[in-house]
């Protein structure tokens, strides 16, 4: 079947079953685009190329597919960057499609030339430069067989523009059959009885549950197993949703801004039992102080992650759809009554954590308070809502004051802490789930990085929430400067002339200001259900902290609390 390069490329796209592309066109795309407008493929045009990679990194996240993003040669591409590397971290399957001046120019320091092969070597799965254009069926096919599989993550294709132009006899390979790339599967049977025998003799054991559970959708069978064993679980930032909030046997985020319940336990555990998880510095604490005196367990994908940060006593490599339900099953070879009084007295002290030390703050204020503003939208929304944070105080107050039930329903920028993140991510989730409600948290400084999107949410009647936790400061940095350097908030203020209430409705987008305490409850009601899109600029105390807090250098038991 003869068609060009460009035509081949939407040819494999509808082979792959994309529904939707993401980018922005420019010169040496424009044959790709006219393909793209000839056969009439779903395509979202963002505001910037930032924009694009986000929105395809929320589509991502919330369906489980891969998304897809595609810009032009030069500054599109490199416009990508912040978005590869912010997949990448949170391991986010993606295929990205930039154009590259042709191929006689390739090296020449060409108009708008620039090696986005070997820019994003360090941030990406696999990279491809397309030379040929016989290549291309092979090369697309691969780089969604590699996004997908194994540990997920970004693969990017740069063609250059003669290879759109170009003829062949288009055939999409059947297979991939790659030398030196062969995803892991199965693991091994007996790591599963070296677990169970450490479980067994267990008083106070311990899950940790972490992004991997999302990206392996096995967040359902991780849930029987907890509700067998009866074992206390706790969660990263990013496993948030995994195991519902309303367990009575979940006991919250650990980490530099977890629950104070949950960081005791990582503390006293005496077997630690990591699933889908980096042990990242901001889990951690202080290295060795965390989880002291246990023996640590490592569930995961990737051989590359375990002994990295912290020590593993037993290694359980596999994909967490193959290891887990083999955990699942060498379980109930002792009877789940048996588990759960072995571990009472464990989950009835954590229990006791968590009742004397909650996760509060001031009630006393007439102000406006960042908390129970999410703690509302919760209420509101009966923690069903897909939630979008960007990073920072929002990020963190969602994390903790959200009840969070349903995997995939957090949707935040974990090991890269991208600002501007959030408000193109809530419209790529959006696209991918159209029939749940998406609530973007930002704040003020975030908001400001990619606040053009807007106008593609308006555009699209994309009824994308977006609620501004506005405290007129880089509010993170504000509240480290407080605390470590007395005080003295360089450039950390935001105040300005600037309204974020007429900025939204200039753009297409209806929105208020909510600086009243007993309007919270009507206001947010209003924004909710609302028809299309909406914006509350929501005005918070420039000084309210995120609490707990553990310091850099310190235990998870040294917690500064709120209260």
């Amino acid at each position: 079947m003869k068609m060009t390069g460009a035509q081949a490329i939407i040819e494999c796209l509808k082979k792959e079953d994309v529904q939707v592309v993401f980018g922005y066109p420019g010169g040496s795309v424009l044959t790709l685009y006219d393909a793209l407008y000839m056969s009439e493929f779903p395509h979202v045009l963002p505001r910037h190329e930032q924009g694009a990679i986000h929105a395809a990194d929320g589509y991502a996240r919330v369906t489980g597919k891969v998304g897809v993003c595609m810009a032009t040669s030069g500054p599109g591409a490199t416009n990508l960057i912040t978005g590869i590397a912010t997949a990448y971290m949170d391991s986010v399957p993606l295929v990205l499609i930039t154009g590259q001046v042709a191929v006689p120019f390739l090296g020449r320091d060409s108009f708008q030339e620039a090696d986005i092969r070997g820019i994003t070597t360090p941030i990406t799965k696999h990279n491809y430069l397309v030379r040929d254009v016989r290549d291309l069926p092979k090369t697309v096919k691969e780089a969604f067989y590699i996004a997908r599989t194994g540990r997920p993550g970004p693969v990017l294709i740069d063609i250059p523009k003669n290879i759109f132009a170009e003829e062949i006899d288009f055939e999409y390979p059947a297979e991939v059959n790659l030398r030196g790339y062969t995803p892991i599967c199965e693991g091994d049977s007996q790591t599963m009885n070296a677990v169970f025998d450490e479980l067994k003799f267990a008083q106070k054991p311990l899950f940790f549950v972490g992004g991997g559970l999302n990206l392996s959708d096995t967040s359902e069978i991780m849930r029987k197993i907890v509700a067998y064993t009866g074992v206390p679980t706790v969660s990263s930032l990013m496993g948030l949703g995994c195991v519902s909030s309303d367990d009575p046997h979940f006991f919250g985020m650990i980490g530099m801004h977890g629950t104070y319940a949950g960081n005791m336990s990582t503390t006293e555990t005496d077997l630690l039992i990591g699933i889908g998880v980096r042990f990242d510095d901001r889990v951690t604490g202080r290295l060795d102080q965390f989880a002291s005196n246990a023996k640590i367990v490592h569930f995961d994908i990737d051989p590359a992650e375990i002994n990295k940060n912290v020590r593993a006593n037993i290694r359980v490599i596999g994909d967490l759809r193959w290891t887990l339900e083999k955990f699942y099953q060498k379980l109930q070879e002792k009877p789940a009554q048996e588990w759960k009084d072995q571990f009472k007295p464990w989950l009835e002290k954590l229990s006791g954590w968590k009742k004397e030390k909650p996760l509060t703050y001031k009630k006393d204020t007439d102000e406006i308070l960042p908390q129970p503003v999410i703690e509302k939208i919760c209420e509101i929304t009966e923690g069903n809502a897909v939630m979008v944070t960007d990073v920072g105080q929002n990020q963190m107050w969602t994390a903790q004051f959200y009840g969070f039930k349903h995997p995939r329903s957090l949707l935040t920028s974990g090991g890269l802490g991208t600002m501007g993140y959030g408000l193109p991510a809530s419209m790529g989730a959006k696209v991918g789930e159209p029939n749940k409600k998406v609530i973007c948290i930002c704040g003020d400084g975030g908001f400001m990085m990619n606040c053009q999107e807007l106008m593609t949410i308006a555009d699209l009647n994309l009824p994308v929430k977006v609620m501004i936790l506005n405290n007129q400061s880089l509010g993170m940095v504000a509240q480290w400067q407080r605390e470590f350097y007395n005080s003295h908030y360089a450039h950390s203020c935001m105040r300005t002339k600037a309204d974020f209430v007429e900025i939204a409705k200039a753009m297409g987008v209806p929105a208020v200001r909510l600086d009243k305490k007993e309007e919270i409850e009507a206001v947010l009601k209003k924004a909710i259900f609302s028809e299309g899109p909406f914006l509350v600029d929501i005005r918070i105390p420039e000084e309210e902290d995120v609490l707990p807090m553990v310091p850099t250098g310190a235990g998870l038991n040294q917690m500064i609390l709120g209260g």
